[in-house]
């Protein structure tokens, strides 16, 4: 029997419509396929990028330093700090030779600014002689009593908030000289810097590269 017209229209038009639904399907399937491998891309480089940090609170700050920063004897797990050890490879030596600076970050309590202690302290304890150092940089040795024996305090005589560094001589034949230099960063967290002496050429220079990585961590 032969089929009107219009049923086989209409037989067209399911096969028709069971296609497209059909389709339509399967881009929905692909499309949820996609977005559960960008979910899925997204939380394992939110992990990643997680694994590659530490969070510590310091000083009322919250602080998210890379893990590379910090120095091998360094607390590595998250939470609440009493300091953060940190190690920074810049150049700052001579000729912008590479030099690791050490930075122990600690709340403000727990320090004094080398500027505050130039007027409060080394200046009662300085030498009659000047030593010739950096350009910009006057040296003065402190005497050899309560702990000061062979130990120099370089400081600019002219800036109204001066960089003041205290070094010792080298403790061994051929090693460097090392420099200590406290300063306040953002509120609530001071910094403690360690270097070796030649560092002192670059002292203008100091600021400059070192804090942004600090600012970048969230000290400042």
């Amino acid at each position: 029997m032969t089929l009107p017209a219009h049923a086989d229209a209409a037989k067209e038009s399911g096969h028709s419509i069971a296609f497209n639904l059909g389709a339509i399907a399967l881009i929905l399937a692909v499309a949820g396929l996609g977005l559960a491998y960008a979910i899925d891309a997204a939380g394992r480089a939110g992990h990643e990028e997680l694994a590659g940090s530490v969070s510590r609170t310091l000083g009322g700050r919250e602080l998210t330093v890379p893990a590379a920063w910090l120095r091998e004897d360094a607390e590595r797990s998250a939470g609440f700090a009493k300091q953060v050890d940190i190690g920074l490879h810049l150049p700052l030596g001579p000729k912008a030779a590479t030099r690791e600076v050490d930075i122990t970050l600690v709340p403000r309590s727990r320090a004094r600014p080398s500027a505050s202690l130039l007027d409060g302290v080394y200046l009662h304890q300085f030498m009659p002689e000047q030593l010739s150092g950096p350009p910009g940089l006057i040296g003065k040795p402190l005497v050899a009593a309560e702990g000061y024996e062979n130990e120099t305090v370089w400081y600019d005589a002219i800036s109204a908030a001066p960089f003041v560094a205290k070094c010792i001589a080298p403790v061994a034949e051929g090693e460097p000289g090392r420099c200590i230099r406290t300063v306040y960063l953002g509120p609530g967290i001071a910094a403690i810097y360690s270097f070796d002496e030649d560092v002192l050429v670059n002292w203008r220079q100091f600021d400059a590269a070192v804090l942004p990585s600090l600012k970048r961590i969230g000290a400042l």
